[in-house]
């Protein structure tokens, strides 16, 4: 496997990741009339791929999953989307926490992009010398 195809599966996986994240933020103000209709943040979830004939080791994503974590209810009986308690469910997205999660989704990008363009410079490099 080269470089380049270990490259671009770290940077599908981080894209992933960003994406979730992005998800969950434009869900974090989302109200709904019963618990199981809450916005339930979602997860990219990893695993590793071991390259047998040259041992090296790449991610792919396995799932993107809700969590678990539990909708906040509110009482608000003025919501037209209240329930006969007069209560709203609001979604349980941690806005400073995904925030943390796209800039370190976007610089691991970055960092996988630098190391593609340093392995295609040494590689160039490579081919003046001979």
């Amino acid at each position: 496997m080269s470089i380049f195809a270990q490259v671009q599966r770290g940077m599908s996986a981080q894209l992933v990741r960003m994406n979730a994240a992005a998800s969950n933020l434009a869900n974090a103000g989302a109200v709904a009339g019963r618990e199981e209709d809450a916005y339930r943040p979602i997860r990219a979830v990893f695993s590793e791929e071991v390259d047998r004939a040259s041992g090296t080791s790449t991610v792919r994503v396995a799932a993107v999953m809700r969590s678990d974590a539990a909708p906040v209810r509110r009482h608000d009986p003025g919501h037209p989307l209240a329930d006969e308690n007069g209560d709203v469910w609001d979604s349980s997205v941690d806005e400073t926490a995904e925030m943390v999660e796209i800039m370190e989704s976007s610089r691991q990008y970055q960092n996988l992009v630098e190391a593609m363009q340093t392995a295609k410079q040494l590689m160039l490099d490579t081919m003046r010398i001979k």
